[in-house]
């Protein structure tokens, strides 16, 4: 009996020691591959990633769930840097940003920051690189960050919401979420996809991201999908989503006191962060707010439309006094 014990334990520790060393490769290989593209800041003892390109009045670009800001700088950035001053940040356990408090590190655990607390860090950063009253542009789960910056600061111009998270949804996420995000799929279930996830899965992952419409050529690439794959990554955007909803709920109840602009963009086909429950919503909780519906568009208009979300952030910027 004890050697069958000892027998078992020998083989758990020994996959347990296979799955993180495969983990640790991969990570080792990602950080070689796409190493941080800006400066890297010191925001209250949290390294903060940033990027600012461009001259005019300030635009802040926040970006989604699993991304980082190569999905701006991918061609939007550049485009909407020929008008604006435009600044760029990785969110809290994405791309180069470290997570903002030890306990949002650990394994084991659900610790999170939550949108406000993105906010306040962000909106730090921004002071750090000087800048001012910028028109703050989320997509999607960067949609509730930015809406969070307009409840905590007054010193922006507007917001702008792409395909953004705002409202709360009925259900869950999914069972990939609901492990991930749980303290014992962190620590047990993370690293076994950090370490294995096949190229087909990060294609067929990106795919339905943009559907109906299809990714641009050399975006996969350019992104740096190894980079949300390292395991602190991932714990850190599962427990970010997993655990958004109560945060959403508690945000939702107070969007009546932003005064600032709100533009939004938000295809109708879009089955990620669908317009009927989040966006359609918000004109009548914020005092102004304007929602362009974009026919047959995914989740990805800043890629698909760009123009449209150039308009939005012209209109946003005109009515903020800006243009």
């Amino acid at each position: 009996m004890q050697t069958a014990l000892f027998l078992l334990l020998f083989i758990v520790v020994l996959a347990v020691g296979s799955v993180q060393h495969f983990a640790s490769k991969r990570e080792r290989a990602a950080t070689e591959a796409y190493p941080p593209t800006g400066q890297l800041l010191n925001v209250g003892g949290v390294t903060v990633h940033a990027e600012q390109m461009g001259t005019g009045p300030d635009v802040v670009l926040i970006h989604g769930a699993s991304g980082n800001t190569r999905d701006f700088t991918f061609t939007f950035a550049e485009l909407l840097a020929e008008q604006y001053r435009v600044t760029l940040f990785d969110r809290p356990g994405m791309g180069w940003t470290e997570q903002m408090a030890p306990a949002h590190q650990h394994f084991w655990s659900t610790e999170h920051a939550s949108p406000r607390d993105q906010a306040r860090l962000l909106k730090a950063a921004a002071d750090q690189l000087g800048v001012r009253d910028p028109v703050v542009v989320g997509h999607s789960l960067g949609g509730i960050v930015a809406l969070a910056w307009a409840l905590e600061f007054d010193d922006l111009s507007a917001v702008v919401s792409v395909a953004g998270v705002a409202n709360p949804w009925p259900g869950d996420l999914g069972w990939l979420y609901r492990v991930t995000g749980a303290a014992w799929g962190g620590a047990l279930f993370v690293p076994v996809i950090s370490a294995f996830a096949p190229r087909g899965y990060i294609n067929d992952t990106v795919d339905s991201i943009f559907a109906p419409q299809a990714a641009p050529d050399g975006y996969v690439e350019y992104l740096g999908p190894a980079l949300t794959l390292r395991r602190g990554s991932m714990r850190a955007n599962a427990r970010q989503v997993n655990w958004l909803r109560p945060h959403v709920v508690e945000m939702s109840e107070h969007y009546g006191s932003i005064s600032v602009p709100v533009e939004v963009v938000h295809g109708d086909a879009d089955t990620i962060v669908p317009l009927d429950i989040h966006s359609a919503k918000l004109p009548d909780q914020i005092i102004g707010a304007k929602v362009t519906v974009l026919t047959g568009v995914g989740h990805m208009p800043h890629h698909t439309n760009p123009e449209s979300v150039i308009a939005a952030i012209d209109r946003a910027a005109t009515r903020a006094g800006l243009r």
